[in-house]
């Protein structure tokens, strides 16, 4: 019975209540997970390592990439790929799918060398709002929403950020409080389930640590090509979440999570099962 790592972080020693429900239908296939920490001293040997709630990389990502190069000189399967990890830790991947033709929400990418005032980029842009944030995050660390009137209380941490870890501002859009912004599941490159997020009112994050909600919803077709397109400009996934909003009836990408994405298996049934079975047959495949 091959045995694999199910990677998570100190918070969740014995993963998220959404990613356990993966353990029984993986022994059903004969696969025994196991979670572990990712960051712990001593990494024992398994036979696949399946990426889950390291949501803490962002904190020390060098040491992160470093764990999956390891992974990979130990000849251990690591699942999303390395190459794939390493691409999409930094959010300038999404230049990459600009420039393939997928439609990626606004953004502004400032580099280290070129000093910049946030409020007359926003005016010029004329931009009401924006969303600035680390080009290395998750979980909204260390973002800001601001307007063209109040951006100068963003400039320390724009300017913190551009000259350290990387900066980016995206435009913000309208369609999260409204319509709410799309999170569509894919396994193995099909499409699995989706939900609508929501923040709560008076703000502008999704997630729920800041008191984001998330619903099943069905997308309408223009919604699911649009992510399909997104996950089939990349390389193979086990896994993947195409975050978008409807703007002006256009589907604008504002992440692919290729990562640690939270899966959100409790909002559909058969969730757990599918990506199950794609762990499986991604452990016969790497044979």
């Amino acid at each position: 019975m091959p045995r694999i790592a199910l990677a998570t972080s100190s918070k969740y020693p014995n993963l998220t209540d959404d990613d356990r429900l993966l353990l029984e239908p993986l022994r059903k296939r004969a696969i025994e997970p196991v979670p572990e920490i990712w960051n712990q001293s001593n990494w024992p040997r398994y036979d696949a390592v399946i990426i889950r709630s390291c949501w803490d990389y962002h904190l020390q990502p060098e040491k992160f990439l470093q764990w999956i190069a390891d992974l990979e000189m130990a000849d251990t399967p690591v699942f999303n790929p390395a190459p794939i990890v390493l691409w999409n830790s930094d959010k300038t991947y999404l230049r990459d799918l600009e420039a393939k033709g997928i439609a990626v929400v606004p953004t502004l990418w400032p580099e280290p060398d070129n000093p910049v005032s946030l409020t007359d980029e926003l005016r010029e842009l004329a931009w009401p709002k924006a969303v600035v944030k680390p080009r290395i995050s998750a979980t909204a660390y260390r973002t800001q929403l601001v307007t063209s009137e109040n951006a100068i209380s963003a400039q320390p941490l724009f300017d913190d950020l551009r000259l350290g870890p990387g900066v980016m501002v995206q435009k913000f859009m309208d369609g999260i409080t409204t319509e709410g912004e799309w999170s569509l599941m894919f396994f193995a490159g099909a499409f699995s389930h989706a939900v609508i997020k929501r923040p709560k009112r008076g703000d502008f994050r999704v997630q729920n640590d800041f008191g984001g909600t998330a619903q099943p919803a069905n997308p309408p077709p223009r919604v699911l090509a649009a992510a399909t397109q997104a996950v089939e400009s990349v390389d193979a996934t086990l896994y993947a979440r195409v975050d978008g909003v409807v703007d002006e009836g256009l589907f604008r990408l504002m992440e692919l999570e290729l990562i640690e994405p939270a899966l959100f298996l409790s909002e559909h049934q058969v969730a757990p099962t599918r990506f199950a079975e794609a762990i499986a047959q991604a452990l016969k495949s790497d044979k």
